[in-house]
């Protein structure tokens, strides 16, 4: 199972962009999915910057296995879970 979250209705709404990062966790989690797309969007990559801040967090961090950044889209970033 792939999740997907597309940020760039809420890129100028901190607050919202956590939110929504951290929903998409938490669903991953719960419905024990392989792996998150999150799309930042190409622009001045801040958005980018901040969701992987965001990912980086130690509780977060504890929660998936790796992060990979799409060398063929600069603005795309996955999320990588492994269940037992």
């Amino acid at each position: 199972m792939k999740l997907k979250l597309d940020l760039h209705d809420v890129y100028n709404r901190g607050d919202e962009i956590d939110r929504q990062l951290r929903g998409v966790i938490d669903e991953a989690v719960a419905k024990r999915a392989k792996l998150v797309e999150i799309i930042p969007g190409k622009g001045s990559g801040q958005l980018k910057k901040r969701v992987l801040r965001f990912l980086q967090q130690k509780e977060i961090k504890a929660l998936y296995h790796r992060v990979e950044k799409d060398s063929g889209n600069f603005g795309r970033v996955f999320v990588h879970f492994r269940w037992k």
